[in-house]
């Protein structure tokens, strides 16, 4: 199969996104975390792409995708995900997503199953954002929208996505952030706030209507959520597993990628799951 590399713009009830497309291979959809754009998989998608043609998304608000109107949810979210694969026209994908992504992934296989194939969910809880986490992006959130990417904003940010050994030793990972931030505007990214992080709710109610193979990758470095509780869920799901990323807090595709990828591969080649089903 040709390998195929050019970018998209699909219009959805969110706006237009920007999609890449590389690789060959059944559809897989890739979505991001919160603060990053689809550039956060560049250190994964060489080795994904052996396996599948990526569909890599810049989410609403993020990166070259257009800037959310107002802020909705991860409902809002799930349906232009649907809006963008009836135009892409591909259905039964490998959905992989990260925090945000993940959770619109979860939504997406929850409601339409026939949609997604398989689900890696990565660093993405089923549970609803806590009463800490709240206040502190509450706080963020306006100094965000007065000071952009820069001081206090940008070094919390920088300490929820990656780890202290990142931070001092990673600059090419701390430079992808930079990037990605400021592709975006800084109401736009208030905006994508509001939607990813602060009107997150309960998952719980999807993971138990998910039946595709579900893969949660967690990281032993995101205290709001840890193997334990990812293996607790996957126990009461249908077809659901962990595998725990060490070295890495929220976006272990860019802080551990060879291993990162070698999990979504490990996955992707389990029986049920395999490229010769489609």
């Amino acid at each position: 199969m040709t390998t195929v590399d050019k970018t998209l713009r699909i219009p959805t009830s969110l706006g237009s996104l920007h999609v890449r497309v590389v690789g060959s291979g059944p559809p897989a959809v890739l979505w991001h975390s919160m603060f990053v754009d689809s550039t956060s998989w560049d250190r994964v998608a060489g080795e994904l792409a052996r396996h599948r043609t990526l569909f890599l998304i810049d989410a609403p608000s993020a990166g070259r995708s257009d800037a959310l109107a107002r802020a909705t949810d991860i409902a809002g979210c799930a349906a232009a995900a649907t809006d963008l694969l009836a135009a892409l026209d591909v259905s039964g994908v490998d959905w992989v997503g990260n925090a945000w992504g993940g959770h619109v992934g979860m939504h997406l296989a929850a409601t339409q199953d026939t949609a997604i194939r398989s689900l890696v969910a990565i660093s993405a809880p089923t549970h609803p954002i806590d009463a800490g986490l709240r206040r502190k992006v509450r706080t963020l959130a306006p100094l965000y929208r007065l000071f952009g990417p820069r001081g206090l904003p940008r070094r919390a940010i920088e300490d929820t996505l990656f780890t202290d050994h990142t931070r001092a030793n990673d600059p090419g990972a701390l430079e992808l952030l930079e990037d990605s931030m400021r592709r975006t505007s800084k109401a736009a990214m208030v905006r994508a706030i509001e939607t990813a992080i602060l009107n997150r709710t309960d998952l719980s109610w999807a993971a138990q209507q998910i039946t595709c193979p579900t893969l949660f990758v967690t990281t032993d470095d995101r205290g709001e959520w840890t193997p334990d509780e990812a293996r607790a869920v996957a126990e009461r799901m249908v077809d659901a597993r962990e595998v725990t990323i060490p070295g890495a807090r929220v976006v272990p595709a860019i802080e551990r990628p060879a291993e990162t990828a070698a999990a979504i591969t490990a996955f992707w080649t389990t029986q049920g799951v395999r490229a010769d089903t489609v």
